[in-house]
């Protein structure tokens, strides 16, 4: 194999290390099944452990010391995909494309993908490049790597030689990366909300679960729709909306730590599409939800509750409470004064949101 690891530079990593290598070493680490522990970024001792361990299997001097010659092997095992914002060109320094070589790959690109507008045939490989091989990527999916493969030219497999098959795969591995990072409705996945109540914090946690039961006793049908958001998701909800109404460009949305999205598409529209995308897998329509809302903080729940009929209700003050129609506790004021009896009050104007002060 002709790759060589030291055109990347990257950072030796030992005990003490904090950046995003260590992150994408800690991540491929996770990947080899090994124990590295929190996925953070600090490569303390138990990725230092985890580190000789996968030296060890293969047949590295296990010394817990990230370099070139155990990046070198990493690198084919799918280490490289997993860098953040790795520079193109030094990618195609080390996969074996010279000049000539890019621009066939640009052009195979624009031919494969179709990209609107074409990449411009420079033979650099920078940041809008690497936007193509997104787009390309998601248009594509799965065919990319067969596609491109019939489109490059006989002079550019000539030219790598041995070297070729291994080459394609790492950029497409890469490719495949790059379009997962992007924006859009498969990050709808990622940082699950919780719909359990025990999920939420003391002393408001008990109050739920009281009135929650009031609210069973009493005949209701109740079905919890979210309590504790992680900050992740909110963030991810509150810049799709942002962005889909134009109040933020996808270039200007701040990044937040263990949130590797990608906001800004091939195209504006792209941009814009994934973020309606996102939109509807929340169901959220074009609201920003808080950065810092009750759901963060543990201390609100989203329910549906209705009844049949009228129903008589305990309240927290041990009162026996009759109340009718609406059937729907997001619409009747009456089940709003028993809720807050319980110190659980409704957020007027957001249906199913209840809360411990009623923000």
């Amino acid at each position: 194999m002709a790759f060589d690891i030291s055109v990347l530079q990257l950072p030796l990593l030992t005990v003490g290390s904090n950046n995003s290598t260590v992150l994408a070493w800690q991540k491929f680490l996770k990947s080899q099944d090994l124990p590295v522990g929190f996925v953070d970024g600090d490569f303390g001792r138990q990725t230092a452990l985890a580190t000789r361990m996968y030296q060890q299997k293969n047949n590295l001097l296990a010394d817990g010391v990230v370099g070139n010659m155990t990046y070198n092997v990493a690198a084919t095992q799918g280490f490289i995909s997993l860098i953040s914002n790795l520079d193109g060109n030094k990618l195609m320094m080390y996969l074996g494309f010279g000049e000539t070589e890019v621009k066939d790959l640009q052009r195979s690109l624009n031919q494969v993908a179709q990209l609107p507008p074409p990449l411009v045939v420079d033979g650099d490989f920078g940041p809008r490049s690497l936007k193509g091989l997104a787009e390309a990527y998601k248009k594509r999916d799965v065919r990319l790597r067969e596609e491109l493969e019939e489109a490059l030219s006989s002079a550019t497999k000539d030219k790598l030689g041995s070297d070729f098959t291994q080459a394609l795969d790492i950029f497409n591995d890469y490719g495949k990366t790059l379009r997962f990072r992007l924006s859009g409705s498969h990050w709808y996945e990622s940082f699950p909300t919780s719909k359990l109540i025990s999920d939420l914090r003391t002393p408001f946690r008990q109050k739920v679960e009281a009135f929650q039961k009031a609210l069973i006793d009493a005949g209701c049908q109740v079905i919890v729709t979210a309590t504790h958001r992680p900050r992740q998701r909110a963030y991810l909800m509150h810049y799709a909306a942002r962005i889909y109404r134009r109040d933020i460009s996808p270039w200007y949305v701040p990044r937040m730590g263990g949130v590797d999205i990608d906001w800004v598409h091939y195209t504006n529209a792209g941009s814009l599409q994934a973020a309606k995308d996102m939109l509807d897998a929340y169901g959220i329509g074009g609201n920003p939800v808080s950065l810092n809302s009750r759901h963060i903080q543990r201390l609100a729940i989203d329910w549906n509750v209705t009844w049949n009929g009228t129903i008589r209700i305990r309240d927290g003050y041990g009162r026996t409470v009759s109340i009718g129609s609406p059937n729907n506790a997001s619409l009747n004021w009456r089940m709003w004064r028993i809720g807050s009896s319980y110190g659980v009050y409704k957020l007027q104007g957001d249906p199913p949101h209840w809360s411990v002060d009623g923000y």
